[in-house]
């Protein structure tokens, strides 16, 4: 039986009908399967050298998204449209309501729409508004709440007092300080100080995002945008969010907008200007100590690198916590430039990419001024390695 399995699996994957070699037969709903994926990826002895046979319609398109939701778990049922998408041109088709609603939504899909704003008609608009704010929805579920939490537990230990409220200790400090006090025949502790958690000023810390808006980090720009919302709701962060190719964007005061808004915002594709990006990030940064700057970029720089790197190391030279996320996606290890990763490394700045469940941990650390090397390490994040 599992040989079996096996046989039809290879079959699947191969297509090209008799001509596979495995000569197997499929049950009609493996036929199915086959015939969703050969509209893609191409059956090897029909499509005539062509990748798949979708053609340009939008009725067939949608009528094979309901069949691919139908044979195929929603995570596979992403990819295979994700390739539909780039492997035959289908994105005008994404400009149809009835295509975008049967469409799975998932980051990549509210990526397209992102930069195909400026092209979707009148009669699309709300649609893709509506898919955008269903994947906002989903994603706010999974990240607001862990986010938050490790947010304020490291800004919560950032500042202790001596003579803390009730509701401001920390137990588990005021025990561990106070257990040469235990008294046996009361089972019991008799503190004579109390640790708690300070009382803050209105922000602890600052945040800058600074994030690369070309092509290429369009799933990291939108689930940065996403974190950067959520930590702009947060009194005790100052949080700021710069977008850039060439151009520079402050979005700073949409943050506490509606985050369909705020994705809508963004323009993505184009070139890459970080040096002018991170200059005017500069400016923005007002307490140096207090201060984390993420830059969310491949590093692949199309202005002045060295002065980039001038820049950065500034940056470091004056107290700012500075990191390097080469993205923050679902995705494994991204495109990026490797040399001019090594010398971020080299002056030591994290540079790494990590996951969106990931991300709340790093920011955790970072807000407490923990090692993230370590961190990365205890997390199996492959961190690069610094070379001057």
């Amino acid at each position: 039986m599992q040989a079996e399995t096996r046989q039809k699996r290879w079959r699947l994957i191969l297509g090209g009908g008799e001509a596979d070699g495995i000569g197997c037969t499929l049950s009609s709903m493996e036929q199915g399967m086959d015939q969703c994926l050969a509209a893609v990826y191409g059956d090897g002895a029909n499509t005539g050298g062509r990748r798949g046979s979708l053609g340009a319609s939008a009725p067939n398109v949608t009528r094979w998204l309901g069949d691919i939701r139908q044979y195929f778990p929603a995570t596979v049922v992403r990819v295979i449209q994700q390739d539909a998408i780039e492997r035959l041109g289908l994105r005008q088709l994404l400009l149809e309501p009835e295509v975008l609603l049967a469409v799975e939504a998932d980051i990549h899909l509210v990526a397209t729409l992102i930069s195909l704003k400026n092209v979707i008609p009148g009669k699309t608009k709300d649609t893709a508004r509506q898919v955008v704010a269903k994947v906002v929805e989903e994603l706010l579920s999974r990240l607001q709440q862990p986010m938050q939490q490790a947010v304020k537990g490291a800004l919560n230990r950032a500042v202790r007092n001596r003579r803390p409220r009730l509701q401001e200790i920390d137990w588990n400090r005021t025990i561990r300080a106070n257990i040469k006090n235990y008294l046996p025949e009361y089972n019991t502790i008799v503190p004579d100080k109390l640790i708690g958690y300070g009382r803050k000023r209105s922000a602890l810390k600052e945040v800058v995002l600074c994030i690369d808006q070309s092509g290429s980090m369009a799933p990291s720009v939108v689930y940065s945008s996403i974190f950067a919302a959520v930590m702009a709701s947060m009194p005790a962060l100052s949080t700021k969010m710069v977008v850039f190719d060439t151009a520079i964007v402050d979005l700073t005061d949409e943050l506490h907008d509606d985050p369909v808004d705020l994705l809508f915002g963004l323009q993505l594709g184009g070139g890459t200007d970080i040096n002018r990006a991170v200059g005017y990030c500069q400016g923005l940064i007002s307490r140096p100590d207090d201060t984390v700057f993420i830059l969310i970029s491949d590093l692949y720089e199309g202005g002045n690198a060295k002065e980039m790197l001038k820049r950065v190391a500034t940056l470091v030279a004056s107290g700012v916590q500075v990191i390097s996320l080469l993205a923050l996606s679902d995705e494994g290890a991204p495109f990026y430039d490797h040399d001019m990763a090594a010398k971020f490394a080299a002056l030591g700045i994290p540079t790494f990419a990590c996951t969106p469940d990931q991300f709340p941990a790093l920011m955790a650390n970072a807000l407490g001024k923990q090692d993230l090397g370590v961190w990365a390490a205890k997390e199996g994040i492959v961190t690069q390695q610094g070379q001057r």
